[in-house]
């Protein structure tokens, strides 16, 4: 990767991946693009508004740029799609059509994130295998499984050099998330330090898989810079951090703040979606493939978001 293009920047991960491209790569090498002005953004490198539905503009930003790697960030996830699936399916196949399209045009790499929501309640629950049944019953997972479909006919049919990862929930204490099933495993942080309390739309026994921010982000940047030689699976790859219930991350809280309270009031949409879900993945391919290897489990995440959230509460951010 030399010059970067991350289209849906002001997203939960592509806020924090601008950064940290940027970082690694230059400020002026990361081109940052979202439907919206995003100020921060805009601060530390260079920044366009672009609507990822409209192809001419999206292409004339990668040549402007001479883009060699496209980052599309851009998606309704899960709860907000079930609640309009037509709007979704535009958005996200929208987007992922141009982003395959401008990518073989322009020769670019292209990173479009899949996610463990690909997969449905006939898939294994525990260890669910790199390759099995997905037969998701959510719009945004059927978004998700022909987006791996169609990764892997770019790749085979143009030689279009697609990479994804199939993401657990992301836990994060810069961003918060955007109307996905795991963003209980977000707000149950933030409740904690503020209001000593918790109500949980999830039922106390639901496992499902979660990662922090950090080994999500490092994850994009490790298999965009792999060695394509290696990679058998492309789109996409199963990774895994750590699996838990509502009720061992309110335990694990409890430790640093032992009066945090947590009842529940069962959301019927995400209960049957989390339901339908991996409890686990079993990440072995991207591990042999790639050299996957998570360094945060929850005792260790937990210990740092209530640091962060502590302080940022300190100063009045949230």
């Amino acid at each position: 990767m030399k010059r970067i293009l991350i289209v849906g920047a002001g997203g939960q991960i592509g806020s924090e991946l601008t950064m940290l491209l940027r970082s690694i790569y230059g400020n002026t090498n990361v081109v940052a693009t979202d439907v919206r002005e995003c100020k921060f953004l805009r601060e530390t490198g260079p920044f366009a508004v672009l609507n990822a539905l409209d192809a001419n503009s999206y292409g004339y930003i990668v040549n402007k740029y001479k883009v060699d790697t496209i980052f599309n960030l851009v998606a309704l996830l899960s709860v907000v799609g079930e609640k309009d699936p037509q709007l979704a399916w535009k958005i996200n196949m929208g987007a992922l059509m141009n982003s395959l399209e401008v990518a073989r045009q322009y020769e670019c790499a292209l990173f479009t994130p899949s996610s463990i929501g690909a997969f449905g309640a006939t898939s294994p629950k525990d260890k669910t295998p790199q390759d099995t049944i997905m037969q998701p019953t959510t719009i945004y997972g059927v978004c998700k499984v022909t987006g791996e479909l169609l990764g892997n006919y770019y790749y085979t049919k143009y030689g279009v050099d697609t990479r994804s990862v199939r993401f657990p929930g992301i836990i994060s204490n810069v961003t918060l998330p955007g109307g996905g099933t795991t963003d209980y495993a977000v707000e149950i942080y933030y409740e904690a330090v503020k209001h000593g309390r918790f109500t949980c739309p999830i039922s106390s026994d639901v496992y499902m898989d979660m990662i922090y921010m950090p080994d999500a982000l490092n994850a994009c940047v490790q298999l965009m810079e792999a060695d394509p030689s290696k990679l058998i699976h492309r789109n996409s790859f199963n990774i895994a951090s750590m699996s838990f219930t509502p009720d061992i991350i309110y335990r694990e809280i409890k430790k640093h703040l032992p009066g945090f309270k947590m009842d529940y009031k069962i959301d019927p949409t995400k209960e049957a979606i989390a339901r339908s879900w991996p409890n686990s993945l079993d990440d072995t391919c991207a591990r042999d493939e790639w050299g996957w290897a998570p360094k945060w489990n929850l005792a260790d995440m937990t210990t740092d978001m209530l640091k962060i959230i502590v302080e940022r509460h300190a100063r009045g951010e949230i």
